[in-house]
């Protein structure tokens, strides 16, 4: 295998540096209603971001609706609500959790652990997630 040129080892310390903050952020943010009841979209609202365009527009989610709200539950080991808001979302999570550390042990030893390449599995992963995605929306807007 290939040693990592010294540019890709930091970019990938500064990816698990961005999904360290985001998961962060996951932690700072409340998935709950005031009763206690596990939210399935619109936490990103807590960032003073405003309600999703598309779903303001159309009256239908996005494909993406209920990520935040995924990562937020993930994060604090409420799977179950997770899958709920967004399965893909969790997916995600999972996959960002398990990256920083493979990142930050690939940067350190020079090296991927367990794939050959990066450029041969991220597309491949990327076309998964939005497959995926779309499919999630899919059911989400023929149940209702």
């Amino acid at each position: 295998m290939p040693v990592l040129q010294r540019w890709l080892r930091w970019l990938l310390v500064s990816v698990a540096l961005g999904l360290g903050t985001v998961f962060g952020i996951a932690i700072w943010l409340n998935p709950y209603t005031q009763d206690g009841e596990a939210r399935v979209w619109e936490t990103h609202r807590q960032l003073g971001l405003p309600e999703c365009t598309f779903k303001q527009v159309t009256g239908h989610p996005c494909p993406s609706c209920g990520m935040t709200t995924s990562f937020s539950l993930f994060i604090r080991g409420d799977i179950v609500n997770s899958m709920r808001a967004n399965f893909v979302g969790t997916i995600l999570a999972a996959v960002c959790l398990a990256f920083i550390p493979w990142s930050l042990a690939s940067a350190l030893r020079a090296r991927y652990y367990w794939i050959v390449s990066l450029e041969w599995f991220l597309p491949r992963f990327i076309v998964v997630f939005f497959a995926l995605m779309l499919l999630r929306w899919a059911v989400v807007l023929i149940v209702g």
